[in-house]
């Protein structure tokens, strides 16, 4: 069993020819419309019998998929894809028994619809329960991690939604092979045809269809670079949730203690330097700077291959750094490049996150808790962190399982976006003829 296609457009002539993206993406989001209605009948173990089967399925299948990876990496390099969005793109074993994990992990999170979110009665005698309910049909426009098609779909099966896919040109045989082994893995298992739909095309104008897909679509989430995410937000009809831009910040105040210091901002930085949550400037208290801390956290870097883009006073004590721009600040590097400033105080720190943070995560590395908790209450971002790499802020490391996106804005959902930002909430009322006077 194959994934859902579009029928094929009957011209007068009589013959067959391909339907334009428009017409696709119009078909599995409306067969998608119809599965998601039927998608929420499901009894919640159903659902996750289908995630473990299509866990099982991706580990059966391994060999197609990691192909299909092979060929998407190949022609990327070729065309001169940056490394940062190749490495997004690329698929091994370790990487796909990750993703195959973190459906499992799904299946074992607890169903976010299974219980009342609060329930009151009455004077009148009318009882009242809000309960959780799915959002219907979840469409996802991204780049380059194929892996987000997996994510994706264990998610928004999870929570009873059906999910329409359009992934970049750069990763488009490795998604769509993917697609096919969940469709596949979860029609065997009950879920109905066109609740996992992956867009058979890079052509833009299914993105542009996707984004105004009033009436099939419930929610949009683009996931890739500051343009794609900008260009949906800006054209979409439908309702967006603005996710992942992360130009993360790491402030080590002056009771910072060095060997804790190192640690984070090197994970921070250099464990994986192509994702969003990856730190992209450091603020450093003068107080730090004048005791050598960061001359010896420079010369770190730079020994891991670190480019460092510093103000003046940071290139006082890192001669070889780069002299930072005002763009610099502002820039989600997605590279093995850092900016570094010095800053006279937390004031000045905030008031730098305060100007060119995206709202993602950032972190204070302190001893002083007077600090910290002011640091908590006044950066205003979906995610922050006291003495801890912002690196975390990923739905596996918070225990969601999988997240379907970073949101970094603040109606709905804000930060990782696990089941319950997959929701939303009905008011169900009993009586026993009650009427308004």
């Amino acid at each position: 069993m194959s994934l859902p296609s579009p029928a094929l457009d009957r011209r007068t002539s009589g013959e067959e020819s391909e339907p334009s993206p428009e017409e696709t993406v119009r078909r599995l989001a409306s067969g998608a419309r119809q599965a998601a209605r039927l998608l929420a009948r499901m009894e919640s173990k159903a659902r996750d019998r289908a995630l473990l089967a299509m866990a099982a399925a991706l580990r059966r299948h391994a060999a197609a998929i990691l192909q299909a990876n092979r060929d998407d990496v190949e022609r990327a390099r070729a065309a001169g894809l940056r490394a940062a969005l190749v490495d997004r793109l690329l698929l091994d074993e370790v990487r796909l028994e990750r993703v195959a994990r973190g459906i499992e992990q799904v299946a074992a999170l607890e169903d976010p619809l299974a219980r009342a979110v609060r329930s009151w009665r009455r004077p009148n005698g009318l009882e009242i329960t809000e309960i959780r309910v799915p959002l219907g049909v979840i469409g996802v426009i991204y780049e380059s991690r194929p892996d987000v098609t997996a994510d994706a779909a264990a998610l928004c099966i999870k929570s009873a939604n059906a999910v329409v896919l359009r992934g970049g040109s750069e990763a488009l045989e490795t998604s769509l092979a993917i697609g096919r082994v969940l469709a596949e893995a979860a029609q065997g298992e009950g879920v109905p045809e066109g609740a996992i739909a992956v867009v058979p095309t890079a052509d833009r104008r299914a993105a542009v269809a996707l984004m105004h897909a009033r009436g099939w679509i419930d929610l949009l989430i683009p996931r890739g670079g500051p343009e794609l995410i900008r260009t949906v937000v800006e054209q979409a009809s439908v309702p967006v949730i603005e996710t992942g831009a992360g130009n993360c910040h790491i402030y080590l105040d002056a009771s910072a203690p060095y060997e804790m210091a190192e640690r984070i901002v090197l994970n921070a930085k250099i464990q994986r330097p192509t994702v969003c949550n990856a730190v992209e400037t450091l603020l450093v208290h003068r107080d730090v700077a004048a005791r050598g801390d960061l001359a010896r956290l420079g010369a770190r870097l730079r020994e891991l291959g670190v480019e460092i883009r510093g103000c003046p006073a940071t290139r006082e004590v890192i001669p070889e750094a780069v002299p930072a721009t005002e763009t610099d600040w502002a820039t989600e590097y997605l590279d093995l490049i850092l900016a570094v400033r010095v800053v006279e105080s937390l004031d000045e720190a905030l008031e730098h996150i305060a100007r060119y943070s995206t709202g993602h995560s950032e972190a204070i590395v302190t001893q002083d808790l007077a600090a910290a908790r002011r640091f908590v209450r006044e950066v205003d971002s979906a995610a922050v962190y006291v003495n801890a790499s912002t690196r975390f802020t990923d739905g596996s490391e918070f225990g969601f399982g999988a997240e379907i996106g970073i949101s970094t804005q603040k109606l709905h959902a804000r930060g990782p976006m696990g089941l319950e930002a997959l929701t939303t909430t009905r008011f169900v009322v009993f009586g026993d003829g009650q009427v308004r006077e």
